[in-house]
């Protein structure tokens, strides 16, 4: 049975059935959190899906119904290149979340929380769950799909698993396949967590949470969105007010990651984390289809890569390699000090490319120029 695909603002909760999972475990039951924006036209040729970072949540922009402001304003929105007055855009908050959608702090089959029995979930699993969801909204094709960093993953993963169901992409900051060097900055996330005492395994719902290990997973992390340059500049070897290294008190930046794992841990469960960093460990779009370059070849979708040129953790060329084998595919730099949160803080640039693109293709009638990424708008927003 179908959802209303008209739906104003606000959370919705869709049950998307029993999933089998790709490990063959199973979720005997599931529910994905979403939000909707705009209203469906009778051709159901305008849907757009919108996939969030590793810590996001459904709420990627306000309107009437919620003022609140989401993560991606000036983004989506009316009067924004997701034009909410042309497009109807969905966002779902991701399968093993903590914001609506099944996770490890949802109740499993016998009413207590999942904890340690949430099975591990891959980046497949988790763009099939959001199949299901568009199955449920009756729409067979996307106008767009657009992602990034973790959102990334999805994204492209709906354009090789689904290509009859996605006209255009959009992948920012983010990756074809989680790299050595990601995998090492998950570990190391995944072990302050597991050696905070109230981890308990996982199964410390009805208990104080990991607090502590979940905000230095968050510290780990957040030293690889920004860069070493800006770091430097915004904190060098400055202390924190009046405290005195010399006598045990801590710099700037100490305080500043300080701040940042604090914030998470107010907001976030770790469960979630831990659960959505296996995910990212999963992800390889070449996995049993003959590699990456294989796997991106299958893509036809029309197609925009955005990297940020300061990005130490989705390096540019993650995403040049990602264009370099898309047919037609457009490869663009975000100029920012910022590193990976520049998708984030540089919004006027990051708008102004898509906003170029979705123009591009208006109407879906323009054809792919023919060539490799490296004579097709390369050159970096300055």
């Amino acid at each position: 049975m179908r959802s209303k695909p008209t739906c104003p603002g606000g959370r919705h909760l869709c049950d998307i059935g029993p999933l089998r999972l790709e490990n063959g475990d199973a979720l005997p039951q599931a529910h994905l959190a979403y939000e909707t924006w705009g209203t469906l036209n009778a051709e159901r040729s305008n849907a757009v899906l919108v996939l969030h970072a590793l810590t996001g949540d459904s709420h990627v922009t306000s309107s009437s119904h919620d003022p609140t402001p989401g993560w991606w304003e000036g983004i989506v929105g009316e009067g924004s290149p997701i034009d909410t007055r042309e497009h109807f855009v969905v966002a779902a908050n991701i399968l093993g979340g903590c914001h609506g959608s099944t996770g490890p702090s949802s109740p499993a089959p016998d009413g207590t929380p999942w904890g340690s029995r949430f099975p591990l979930i891959s980046t497949r699993d988790q763009v099939h769950a959001e199949a299901r969801l568009a199955d449920a909204l009756g729409i067979d094709r996307w106008s767009l799909v657009i992602g990034a960093s973790m959102g990334g993953h999805r994204a492209l993963e709906w354009a090789i698993t689904y290509p009859q169901r996605v006209e255009r992409l959009i992948v920012v900051a983010s990756g074809a396949q989680t790299t050595a060097d990601q995998a090492a900055w998950i570990h190391s996330q995944l072990g302050a967590i597991r050696l905070d005492p109230l981890w308990k395994g996982g199964d410390y719902y009805g208990g104080p949470p990991p607090a502590q290990g979940l905000g230095l997973a968050r510290q780990i992390a957040h030293t690889t969105y920004r860069s070493a340059p800006e770091l430097q500049e915004r904190f060098g070897r400055f202390p924190q007010h009046e405290e005195d290294v010399l006598e045990g008190g801590r710099l700037a930046i100490q305080s500043y990651l300080d701040h940042h794992g604090v914030k998470l841990a107010n907001r976030f469960d770790a469960g979630s984390y831990v659960a959505l960093c296996h995910a990212m460990l999963t992800h390889d779009v070449g996995r049993d289809r003959g590699g990456i370059a294989h796997a991106l070849r299958s893509v036809t979708a029309r197609t925009l890569v955005i990297a940020v040129d300061s990005d130490r953790l989705f390096h540019p060329n993650e995403l040049w390699n990602i264009a370099d084998n898309v047919r037609g595919a457009f490869y663009r730099e975000v100029h920012s000090d910022h590193g990976h949160d520049g998708f984030l803080i540089e919004r006027d640039q990051v708008a102004r490319l898509i906003r170029e693109f979705i123009d591009r293709y208006r109407g879906g009638h323009e054809e792919y120029e023919p060539g490799s990424a490296s004579n097709r708008w390369v050159q970096s927003i300055q």
